[in-house]
């Protein structure tokens, strides 16, 4: 764990020098969720269409099941980032153990409804039936995971808060790298299929969730911070990230909304689809970068009362995340002969690739403007809006992306929606933003 650094002068070369140390290593960070499912998509795509369909499915509802969660990082972030500002760095770490222990009641509960649920949901969900008992295999065994997930989520939030990303990262390239070898050992060389796959995740995850929980006791006993959970601390954690959870709700509501109708098109869209949600993903991870350095550095500078390096630094943030999406959206065009062979080998699967990530990568600076802004209010602690916001952009997206199927169009259709979905959200964010009633001061948002 570091110490936050000083605050300097609000130019644009000393806020650069912060976001690059915050978002570099951070970015390593981000994309081991998304480097998961993509190494898990390349091992598992060459088994089969029907096994590369179901990991779609599984996938989907997985990350959902996880992802729902988020505010157990973001919202985590915001509050110890504050209390930094503050100078209070006993009760910023005694608040990011409220949110760990919140993570493993969460975790349990989600076990114990997804075990039941995985293979009804599955067929809910629209897969096909040779897809889907690969689905439910590995949605069974991958929700074994969930509670370390959970705990790697909330334990990030900590050290952000902290001004630390450089821990997470660390921890990150390990899990990556075990996750891949595991999974390449028990999928082919155990003879496993798509089961050693969901079994080389849930390992590789608990492994991550025992490092980060090492770094954050030891940084709790350090500075004196209580381990044990407090009832009143865990329920004002869960009450605080009650917004962030209706926001993340919505939009996970709207990638299963995608992923549903993709399903309906037939196992090659599906598949397709999968490889596209995944490479979108890591972009967005790529450019949620630079937002997880907005929150920490946001919520430092209105922790301290300092509303001016708030709005500098947003503004600093908004131009790197125009300028990253386009670098991102040329790289997609650039490189797409070269990362579709390794997923998969079906022309018909590839055919419907190569329209749909010109789409995505045409939308990547509206996702830059999207992903900045969004840390930023999520760094001022302001969940209450982007909860009604998101709720808007669901409201907007849901009805043209289920005419998909019916007006004709296929994939290609289904990912203008999707980008459609993006310029929405970028417009409520912006309009906020403007409006300055995200800049509140203080150790704790009023």
């Amino acid at each position: 764990m570091t110490k936050a650094p000083a605050r300097g002068p609000h130019s644009a070369r000393s806020h650069d020098r912060e976001i690059v140390s915050l978002a570099v290593p951070a970015f390593g960070a981000l994309v081991a969720e998304p480097l998961f499912v993509m190494a898990d998509s390349a091992i598992v795509g060459h088994l089969g269409t029907p096994q590369l369909a179901g990991l779609g499915v599984a996938a989907a509802l997985l990350t959902t099941a996880v992802s729902v969660f988020v505010f157990l990082a973001y919202a985590t972030t915001a509050a110890v980032a504050r209390r930094v500002g503050a100078g209070d760095l006993q009760a910023a770490i005694r608040q990011g153990m409220d949110g760990i222990w919140l993570a493993l009641l969460i975790g349990a509960a989600v076990i114990a409804v997804t075990l039941p649920a995985a293979r009804p949901v599955v067929e809910l969900f629209g897969a096909s039936p040779t897809a889907a008992p690969y689905a439910t295999t590995y949605l069974r065994i991958s929700a074994l995971g969930i509670p370390a997930m959970l705990v790697v989520l909330a334990a990030t939030g900590v050290l952000r808060g902290l001004q630390d990303t450089r821990t997470p990262l660390y921890v990150a390239i390990g899990g990556f790298t075990a996750n891949a070898a595991l999974n390449l050992g028990l999928v082919y060389g155990a003879g496993l299929g798509i089961a050693g796959s969901a079994w080389g995740t849930v390992i590789a995850q608990c492994g991550m969730a025992a490092a980060y929980l090492t770094v954050v006791v030891r940084g709790a006993r350090r500075n004196g911070a209580s381990l044990r959970p407090d009832a009143a601390g865990i329920r004002a954690c869960a009450q605080a990230g009650a917004p962030l959870l209706v926001r993340t709700l919505s939009l996970r509501a709207v990638l299963m909304i995608a992923t549903a109708v993709a399903a309906r098109l037939g196992d090659a869209e599906i598949a397709a689809h999968q490889i596209v949600l995944t490479l979108w993903s890591l972009l967005a991870f790529a450019l949620d970068a630079i937002a997880i350095a907005g929150q920490a550095i946001i919520g430092r500078y209105l922790g301290a009362g300092d509303a001016a390096g708030a709005r500098a630094a947003c503004r600093r943030m908004v131009q790197w995340g125009i300028v990253s999406g386009v670098v991102l959206g040329v790289l997609v065009v650039a490189a797409r002969p070269l990362f579709i062979p390794l997923f998969t080998s079906d022309a018909t699967v590839r055919d419907a690739l190569l329209p749909t990530l010109l789409i995505v990568a045409l939308g990547q600076p509206i996702a830059g403007v999207v992903f900045i802004l969004d840390g930023v209010l999520m760094g001022a602690g302001d969940g209450p809006y982007l909860a009604w916001a998101m709720l808007v952009v669901l409201a907007v997206f849901a009805p043209v992306a289920l005419l998909v199927p019916t007006l004709g169009g296929g994939l290609t259709a289904l990912w203008w929606a999707m980008t459609l979905m993006m310029t929405v959200r970028m417009l409520s964010l912006w309009l906020r933003t403007r409006s300055g009633r995200w800049i509140v001061t203080g150790a704790v948002r009023a």
